[in-house]
């Protein structure tokens, strides 16, 4: 691996710092964006049962943001349950809003690590390609430096590509996932509103 890092030249580094990066970001997404722990299971029946056994009052608003953030959003809803329909919803918007913006963290420099590695790669390229024009001279090429440079160019140009590829991957995966469980949750959100407004059983 050493051996790798030598021939690929100094280039190589902002791509190992950025494969760190991307890869700690994976790691903590595939942790924090766990279904269970964002929609739990059975919540909306049970955040109604505890309305009806208990009221909303504030222990079961801090109770109930603090278990998800489906919980969140429910606590936000309660908190407007004698307003108007209207008013509900809407802070179940607002709610909603900064829930989406927690699940998305770490996805716009996700994002621009797929965007901006192969161009680390290219600059890798450029600095492999001015070392083997600077091994030419007029009494002929320096095989050593000719060497190096090509591998630098090589080198930094794969690794580019290696690190960016499945960082647009990721990206695109824990975007989707974002936008299901916002989806869900927007669901459950409207199912609350109708049933406290008796609008649905």
């Amino acid at each position: 691996m050493l051996a790798l890092i030598e021939a690929a030249g100094w280039p190589i580094w902002p791509l190992i710092i950025a494969s760190i990066i991307a890869l700690a970001i994976v790691f903590e997404r595939f942790y924090t964006l766990r279904r269970n722990q964002i929609v739990p299971p059975q919540l909306l029946e049970q955040t109604l049962e505890t309305l009806r056994r208990q009221g909303a009052n504030p222990e079961v608003q801090r109770v109930l943001a603090e278990n998800s953030p489906m919980g969140r959003i429910f606590a936000a809803g309660l908190k407007n349950l004698a307003s108007s329909r209207e008013v509900m919803k809407e802070s179940l918007e607002e709610a909603g809003r900064a829930v989406a913006h927690d699940l998305e963290r770490y996805l716009t420099s996700l994002g621009t690590i797929a965007a901006v590695a192969p161009l680390l790669g290219l600059l890798g390229t450029v600095v492999g390609m001015v070392e083997i024009f600077g091994s030419q001279s007029p009494t002929g090429s320096n095989p050593a430096v000719l060497a190096h440079g090509i591998s630098v160019a090589l080198y930094n140009t794969a690794f580019g590509l290696i690190v960016a590829i499945p960082s647009l991957i990721f990206h695109r995966f824990f975007r989707g996932k974002v936008e299901a469980l916002l989806v869900e949750m927007e669901q459950q959100a409207i199912k609350l509103v109708e049933i406290v407004h008796g609008e649905r059983k």
